[in-house]
């Protein structure tokens, strides 16, 4: 049997880890207490952001764009259709195939909550120069890149 030695664990400070999960949950927690005067969750608030970016697009796109389950992004579609915010129908050349659109509600809501994430933003990182600010945001699409990340967070 291999002998251990006594080894001294680093400090919980001292993981860059740590230090990222401890800013990024105060920013979503922050994030998500203000979606609710909206009604709108942060899973609802990507998915919306991402159907705004086009007129319509299909289940399995959205899908794709989001990282998410079918199951998941069609439980995510059913509660913003059911707050009137999106909507979706069978493509006219598929009995299969469903488009998604926002409806003039979501497309009216999207630009109100961008402004919400972008105060959010202001909030923790204002203080940053413009410089320090659009680094820290190239060292994490780099971090995406490099570890091939795919799925948006939504939680």
């Amino acid at each position: 049997m291999k002998q251990t030695q006594n080894l001294v664990p680093s400090e919980l400070d001292a993981h860059l880890g740590f230090w990222m999960r401890y800013v990024s949950n105060q920013v979503s927690s922050r994030f998500e207490n203000q979606l609710t005067s909206y009604e709108v969750t942060v899973t609802e608030w990507v998915a919306l952001r991402a159907l705004y970016q086009q007129a319509t697009t299909t289940h399995a796109n959205l899908i794709d764009e989001l990282g998410m389950t079918k199951g998941a992004a069609s439980k995510v579609i059913t509660k913003l259709e059911a707050k009137g915010l999106a909507s979706r129908s069978y493509a006219a050349d598929s009995a299969r195939d469903q488009v998604l659109y926002l409806t003039p509600a979501g497309k009216r809501l999207v630009p109100r909550l961008a402004a919400v994430a972008d105060e959010n933003d202001d909030f923790f990182f204002g203080h940053l120069s413009k410089t320090s600010r659009e680094e820290l945001m190239s060292m994490m699409r780099d971090l995406v890149a490099y570890h091939e990340m795919k799925e948006l967070p939504t939680k």
